[in-house]
């Protein structure tokens, strides 16, 4: 299944604690939709979110984070672990 690592920029910076809140959301949704996110990582001062997410799609990891908080990335990549 494709891998992909998506990007939020959060105007003003965002906690680790909303954001682990917001993949727990994620994971409780993620199987209707064939879709597993695996890790994230914050940046906090800096306002950044990186999610790794195995999914069909990146329309379906897209959905996912839309159901589950209606926090969309604002970048999404297909990526290759090395």
């Amino acid at each position: 299944m494709p891998l992909y690592m998506d990007v939020h920029h959060m105007e003003g910076g965002v906690s680790a604690a909303d954001v682990a809140g917001a993949h727990a959301r994620d994971v409780e949704v993620q199987a209707a939709h064939g879709v597993d996110y695996k890790h994230y990582w914050v940046d906090e001062k800096a306002g950044k979110i990186f999610c790794l997410v195995e999914a069909p799609d990146a329309e379906a990891a897209v959905t996912v984070h839309r159901e589950a908080h209606g926090l969309v990335a604002d970048e999404i990549y297909e990526v290759s672990e090395g």
